[in-house]
This record gives C-alpha cells, sequence and structure tokens, in this order.
C-alpha cells in the first residue's frame, strides 16, 4: 500500500529523526521473545505479533497494555518487575542487526542533515545498539525512559525536535510501528513508514508507507537538504 507524497516535500526537510527498532536494526524478534516470556512468568500468554502490533511504546506502555487486555492492572512494582525481567532476557539472548545499507547511508545523510533518534526502549538497550552498530551517527538519542508519556503520545518526538533545536516543518520521522506513526502525526510531524512487522494498512496515518527497506533506504537518499 502506498499513500501519495507530494514531491515538494523532498526538499523541506533538515532534520530526520528515525525509530530505533525496526527501522535501523532487525531486533524486535528478539524484544518480542523476551516480552513473551517475561508475561509468561506472570501467568499472561502471548505471542509474537502482540508486541508488534504495539511497538513502540515504551516498557510501561507495554505492560499496561498487555495487562488491560488480560484484564489486569499492573502496579508500580510489577512494572519494575517486569522492566529488569525483559531487560535482563533481550540482553541475554541478544541476536540482533542493523538493516543491510542503512549504516553506510546515514553516514551520507549526517553530512546534510541533522539526524536523531527516538526509540521505546530501555535507555542501556538503546545505547549498546547504537553503539556498536550506529557509532558517532545521532546528534539526538531518545530512549523510552527519558519521557513520561511514550508512544503514541507525542511527547517523545517533540522532545527530540526541541532538543535539536529545528522546526516542526522541516523534521521528517521514519517509523515501522501504528504507535510510533500515531505518535508522530499527534505531534503534527511528516512521517514515513516501513511496514517490517505489521501489515501496511496497521500504519495508514503514515504520509507514505515502503513494503521494505530498499524502497524506503532509495527515498531517505533521494532527499534534498532544506536551502536554508
Amino acid at each position: 500500500m502506498f499513500i501519495s507524497y507530494q514531491p515538494e516535500l523532498k526538499s523541506m526537510f533538515n532534520s530526520l529523526i528515525f525509530d530505533a527498532d525496526g527501522v535501523l536494526m532487525d531486533s524486535m524478534p528478539c524484544h518480542a521473545d523476551a516480552w513473551v516470556r517475561t508475561f509468561s512468568e506472570v501467568g499472561i500468554n502471548i505471542v509474537r505479533q502482540d508486541i508488534y502490533d504495539i511497538e513502540g511504546s515504551n516498557h510501561v506502555g507495554v505492560i499496561n497494555l498487555i495487562f488491560e487486555r488480560d484484564g489486569r492492572k499492573a502496579d508500580p512494582e510489577m512494572i519494575e518487575k517486569l522492566r529488569v525481567r525483559k531487560r535482563e532476557l533481550f540482553l541475554k539472548k541478544r541476536n540482533i542487526s542493523p538493516f543491510e545499507g542503512m549504516y553506510d547511508l546515514l553516514k551520507e545523510l549526517k553530512e546534510q542533515f541533522h539526524l536523531a533518534v527516538v526509540s521505546g526502549s530501555d535507555r542501556p538497550i538503546v545505547d549498546s545498539m547504537l553503539n556498536e552498530f550506529y557509532p558517532d551517527i545521532f546528534e539526538v538519542i531518545i530512549s523510552g525512559a527519558d519521557v513520561t508519556n511514550g508512544k503514541p503520545d507525542p511527547e517523545p518526538y517533540l522532545k527530540a525536535i526541541e532538543i535539536l533545536g529545528v522546526k516542526k516543518e522541516n523534521c521528517l520521522v521514519i517509523e515501522n510501528a501504528p504507535l510510533g506513526v500515531a505518535s508522530a502525526k499527534n505531534a503534527d510531524l511528516c512521517c514515513v513508514a516501513v511496514s517490517t512487522y505489521v501489515d501496511s494498512e496497521k500504519l495508514s496515518r503514515a504520509d507514505r508507507i515502503f513494503p521494505e527497506h530498499a524502497p524506503l533506504m532509495s527515498f531517505l537518499k533521494g532527499l534534498e537538504p532544506l536551502d536554508e
């Protein structure tokens, strides 16, 4: 599924803000497996797709959404317990890799655009992945722990824009998750999405949807920086 994209938008940006998991790294299966195991230990059975559908939310959001679906409520002590356990499982069996060609592309884009990351993952997880696969690329990194309200709330993207010191209309968000797209659009930002783990129909609020990374990367490579 593609949504028409106005040609003039290709030259109106000076800042690109990326989600991490599913956009920069092929990491969501590992995240999902860690969550599946974590929730099973407190008697809640889910599958990977349950996590993919709410990807982008921080750990508080994920836990609350899954508990609500199970007719339960997680208190702060339970949330912290599950957060720590999920992170432990993720880091213990981490099996992730960057999407092919993305690092080289970002090295080129860095010469012309401000680059930032907005992720729902915990700070140690985000930092470990970016330090390993994308060192010295991003000016600003927002993790799930850096905001009070995670995606789909606009706060994560608005915080990144504030720190970058740029205008909303000059920012392009690159997402792959329904809640992430919602967060960007709730912040009144232009957003393109790649349907890495969910059907494109679930990303319908994005300004354009790419079926895979290759056309997304071609699009990004063709962007012309804003003439300031």
